[in-house]
């Protein structure tokens, strides 16, 4: 960010802009459907099975990952993986990196699955289980779901030693559907669809981000402002972000105080043509 915007926002009375687009974990929202979010992928982790988490684009997905991962369940150890668009090979090094910080010399799916199950042993007796976290899971191709399931095969009699959390949008669910990832799609024990925000969570959801960014800020959003964010945005959080934030630089340049209807409707205009 350049000098001048960073002067903008604390002239403003904020520490930093407050509607970045980044998951940044401080502004995590803990609204109800987010906070049921978290204890479906908690539980999820909790009973060792195959998690399912869809979203349309903009919803926060990566944000709950992000969230989990700060604040993991005791005993859980992750493996995050955000580029999915890989061979099985790759996810199964990244995975293994993940938990080791060490790069394997030999990179075959024979050895690495070999290695994996000894670390997931050597975990699993010092009391740690593993959770495996596909963020873009939708990106996946269906023979490297087919090795996700065999992946999760690496148990003992008596426990899980990994589970799997995929995080996705829509079309993930489609694709599960496909005849040949039955076994994988009758495995997955807990599903959950994140929905946009309705109107009384927008206005939370800019009022926490603005508190966030700086409680003692010298810009207000009017409730009807906010309301009409929330009819423009659809009550997608990205689409708020991108809509408040460039209507309070329209309310800076004009050296106004209060964030007006039409300073959001531009704003739209700008972000959406």
């Amino acid at each position: 960010m350049d000098l001048e915007l960073q002067l903008c926002y604390r002239q403003l009375g904020f520490r930093e802009p407050p509607f970045r687009l980044t998951p940044d974990t401080d502004y995590f929202f803990p609204g109800s459907r987010y906070l049921e979010a978290l204890d479906h992928l908690r539980f999820g982790v909790a009973s060792g099975g195959l998690t399912l988490l869809t979203g349309e684009v903009g919803l926060g997905k990566t944000m709950l990952c992000r969230y989990l991962l700060k604040h993991p369940p005791p005993g859980i150890r992750f493996a995050y993986l955000l580029n999915p668009d890989q061979s099985y090979a790759e996810l199964l090094v990244s995975i293994y990196q993940d938990l080791t910080s060490a790069i394997p010399e030999d990179r075959s799916i024979s050895f690495l699955q070999r290695e994996l199950y000894q670390l997931l042993l050597r975990l699993a007796a010092g009391g740690e289980r593993v959770a495996v976290v596909v963020d873009e899971a939708h990106r996946l191709h269906a023979k490297v779901l087919e090795g996700l399931r065999l992946l999760s095969n690496l148990d003992t009699e008596k426990e899980k030693l990994l589970c799997l959390l995929f995080v996705g949008q829509p079309e993930l669910e489609q694709t599960l559907r496909h005849r040949m990832l039955r076994p994988l799609a009758q495995r997955i024990n807990v599903r959950y669809r994140l929905r946009p925000l309705v109107w009384e969570e927008t206005i939370q959801y800019i009022r926490h981000r603005l508190y966030v960014a700086g409680g003692q800020h010298r810009l207000r959003f009017p409730v009807g402002v906010m309301l009409l964010t929330h009819v423009l945005s659809k009550g997608v959080p990205r689409r708020i972000n991108q809509l408040c934030d460039r209507a309070l630089l329209a309310a800076y340049a004009r050296h106004r105080g209060v964030v007006g209807p039409i300073m959001m409707m531009r704003a739209t205009q700008e972000i959406c043509g």
